[in-house]
């Protein structure tokens, strides 16, 4: 669906402004943002991070902290998952659209670290949280397709029907939908009184045809979720939120023995 053109909020015009002034990197700050930034005393001691990416957050977080965007999401965990978000789209202006919903990601945290299995529309958002899951808990990923025919049915999408069999052979799992908006109305018409519901839904189909109206009914759910809502999302963008919850979770493990 067009989009028509909003004027910037104060928000936006900072971030925009920002862009235009960013430091540069020093090649001496890699590995002293815990030390200037509170948010997350796990970033400087995580073994799964490259110092790239620790150096990525902190300019993430210099470029966030005055648009105020972070009061939205009090919850670390919440934190992880929107700088990530960032992170991975190279976009300052993704937090407009980004809803987690009350719970959600301690409910994925769980999830995780009890080895729940995860599901993904596609074989590329599987490519991608693939490295982590083995880095850390181990949950068996699956692509539904492996559960879809060779074509597709008449009217529908080879993800949604995978989609349908994966959620009956592996209920409460992470579900990832970066691609498929069909196969995020099917796991919604799947949920029903006395099923096991997703333990964790990343509702973020990409496009303009049947998204929009898929995220809107993902919102009406009360299934835990993050969305994205718009026309933005991706296989890169699901992954890198379950990234966050995959890392935060082992590492509020390590911590904790």
């Amino acid at each position: 669906m067009y989009r028509p053109y909003r004027k910037p909020d104060a928000a936006a015009t900072h971030v925009h402004a920002w862009l235009g002034r960013r430091p540069q990197w020093d090649g001496k700050s890699l590995f002293t943002i815990s030390a200037i930034d509170p948010h997350d005393p796990l970033l400087a001691a995580s073994p799964l991070d490259h110092p790239i990416f620790r150096e990525s957050i902190h300019l993430i977080r210099a470029a966030l902290e005055p648009t105020g965007v972070y009061a939205r999401f009090p919850d670390p965990a919440e934190r992880d998952v929107l700088e990530r978000l960032v992170h991975s789209s190279g976009d300052l202006t993704l937090p407009a659209d980004l809803v987690i919903a009350s719970g959600a990601c301690q409910a994925g945290l769980a999830a995780v670290a009890a080895g729940a299995p995860i599901l993904t529309d596609t074989a590329m958002a599987a490519a991608a949280v693939a490295p982590m899951a083995r880095r850390t808990f181990v949950n068996p990923v699956h692509n539904v397709l492996v559960w879809a025919p060779p074509e597709a049915p008449a009217g529908s999408t080879r993800a949604a029907a995978g989609m349908q069999r994966a959620l009956a052979e592996h209920p409460g799992a992470v579900v990832l939908i970066g691609s498929a908006p069909t196969a995020l109305e099917v796991l919604l018409e799947a949920v029903h009184p006395g099923a096991l519901a997703p333990a964790l839904v990343i509702g973020m189909p990409v496009g303009f045809v049947g998204v929009a109206e898929s995220k809107r009914h993902l919102a009406a759910s009360a299934l835990p979720q993050i969305r994205l809502d718009g026309s933005r999302g991706g296989a890169g963008l699901v992954a890198a939120a379950l990234n966050a919850l995959l890392r935060r979770a082992w590492l509020l493990q390590a911590t904790a023995t």
